[in-house]
């Protein structure tokens, strides 16, 4: 199996760190680290080998994840996108369907999966759509809705959607892909954010695209329920995401304990790293990292297992995702705060990363709806 320092390299971290300077500068997409991580099978990660692919399982891939947002966390963001789709393939395959076997194909043959599924003002996430999904003939559905952060929008060429069809009886959730061909699509010109400049993650408005009975791979009742579709994308999706924020924190306090080593205090002649205060912030920071990496690592090893973590399953993984952007984010402040006046400067790295960690708020799940998990898991239901 492929080690990550085969894969990532150092010297490709940092091709992929000076680059990163230029695309947030530009706000710009990141097409040259695009291509060299398709050119090593990145993309294909969860393809298992006889398939062409890496045969990464969960845990491993998160640690990539977490290695390259060390570099370029606007680059890992987006690229997370495309993993949570092959990703679901992988853990749907290991729990006994094979239906979204060709996005594992199709990753390892160069396509780009992206995750158009998120929408304004749609709080139910996955279990409810503002969009349309109208069935067609022969089993086609034409879609006509707007998703909002749609990243990797300059070059996927496969996108995830879903929406509401309410022509029935009960209303259901249909889950489709169509690819960069299909007509009926239009992609906003509307990035130009605070931070993760380099993922572009546009604006994606539906117009009646049509999906082929082929590529619509499930139907679904509005609401919460139980089919391993739901589980294998909040998995995919809250374990890659809490990836990324902590190869953030792991940067920031890196560059913290560089900066110190350097910077000199006129008062005493001494290294800032001999100031108590400024040790106490630097040890405050990698202790809240220390309880951040096994916690990633424990998540992803018992997805990959099987393990039957029944009602827990839920708060295990919306915890590990606000535990690691929460933490990623006091990481980075504190970082700022002992090194000094210079991080306040645009190109600065650790002025980069305090905008890009400031994402993390807005991810399923926020901080509102996580809490609401966990004490629903503990607590039972709010009464009526």
């Amino acid at each position: 199996m492929t080690e990550l320092n085969e894969l990532l390299p150092d010297a490709l971290l940092e091709r992929f760190r000076d680059r990163a300077k230029g695309y947030d500068e530009r706000n710009e997409f990141f097409h040259e680290d695009l291509a060299e991580l398709k050119a090593r099978g990145y993309l294909g990660m969860f393809a298992s080998e006889d398939d062409g692919g890496l045969g990464f399982g969960l845990e491993q891939a998160a640690r990539a994840q977490r290695r390259l947002a060390t570099a370029a966390p606007a680059t890992a963001l987006a690229v997370n996108m495309h993993l949570v789709w092959t990703g679901v393939a992988h853990l749907l395959h290991e729990r006994g369907d094979d239906s979204l076997q060709y996005v594992l194909a199709e990753a390892v043959a160069g396509e780009v999966f992206a995750f158009g599924n998120s929408e304004a003002g749609n709080d139910s996430v996955l279990f409810d759509s503002n969009t349309e999904a109208r069935p067609l003939p022969c089993g086609a559905y034409s879609f006509t809705g707007t998703k909002i952060f749609t990243s990797l929008s300059p070059a996927w060429t496969r996108l995830g959607i879903f929406g509401k069809d309410t022509t029935g009886e009960a209303p259901e959730l249909v889950h489709a892909f169509i690819t960069r061909e299909t007509p009926g699509y239009t992609i906003k010109d509307d990035w130009n954010t605070l931070g993760m400049r380099a993922s572009q993650s546009n604006t994606t408005v539906l117009d009646g695209v049509v999906a082929p009975a082929e590529r619509v791979f499930r139907k679904l009742p509005v609401g919460p329920n139980a089919d391993p579709l739901i589980f294998a994308i909040f998995a995919c999706f809250e374990t890659l995401l809490a990836a990324v924020y902590t190869g953030i924190g792991e940067r920031a306090l890196q560059i913290g304990v560089d900066t110190v080593q350097l910077r000199r205090s006129k008062k005493t002649g001494k290294a800032y790293s001999q100031d108590p205060d400024i040790r106490w912030r630097i040890a405050d920071a990698a202790i809240a990292m220390d309880g951040l990496y096994p916690q990633l690592d424990a998540v992803a090893r018992d997805i990959d297992a099987l393990a039957n973590h029944g009602a827990q399953w839920f708060p295990q993984m919306v915890g590990l995702k606000i535990r690691a952007t929460e933490t990623a984010r006091t990481v980075v402040d504190l970082m700022i705060r002992v090194s000094g006046g210079g991080s306040y400067f645009a190109g600065n790295e650790l002025g980069r990363l305090y905008r890009d960690v400031l994402a993390g708020i807005f991810h399923p799940s926020d901080d509102e709806s996580a809490h609401g998990t966990v004490a629903n898991a503990w607590l039972g239901p709010v009464e009526d």
